[in-house]
């Protein structure tokens, strides 16, 4: 045997097993199966792959895993980066954040830490470089635990006015 086909033979990678997570995974998913993967990983399906589900379940099924690696517990719970990304939503009077109280919710959020939180947020504003300002951030504040009441009534929860296709004119 030359040098070369021993180099070659040393460095052959075996392929690896197929675990039946990954199996599973590698099935195209359904709608409902999507849907319900992303309320597991993500604690609530966004608003856009609601839509995009329908057309296609891959970038929501990876989206859900991004979001877990990102979200899922580690040195802050789940629970306190949720919040977290609230509040960064109520200090930029942003309504696609601040629907995060809903996976707060989920992750265990009281009342009082929903509100200690859009309270930071409403706080930053009013700091933040060329920011919104406490007086509007307050409306977005509010918001928030109007959301969290509503999802823990089992209220359906939209956080932003159906979407208008009138030519680009919005």
């Amino acid at each position: 045997m030359g040098l070369f086909n021993f180099i070659k033979q040393l460095l052959a990678v075996e392929p690896e097993k197929t675990t039946r997570e990954e199996t599973r995974m590698a099935e195209k998913m359904t709608l409902d199966q999507v849907n319900a993967y992303m309320q597991q990983k993500c604690g609530f399906v966004p608003r856009m792959f609601k839509i995009i589900n329908t057309v296609t379940p891959d970038p929501g099924r990876t989206f859900a895993d991004f979001y877990e690696s990102i979200f899922g517990d580690g040195a802050l719970s789940r629970k306190h980066k949720e919040l977290m990304f609230m509040s960064g939503g109520v200090a930029y009077c942003s309504p696609r954040c601040i629907i995060h109280a809903i996976p707060a919710v989920n992750a265990g959020a009281t009342d009082g830490e929903v509100f200690e939180a859009a309270a930071v947020g409403m706080i930053l504003a009013g700091f933040v470089p060329g920011g919104p300002g406490i007086p509007y951030a307050f409306e977005y504040a509010l918001k928030c635990i109007d959301i969290a009441a509503k999802h823990r009534k089992g209220e359906f929860v939209d956080y932003l006015p159906a979407p208008k296709f009138d030519h680009g004119v919005f």
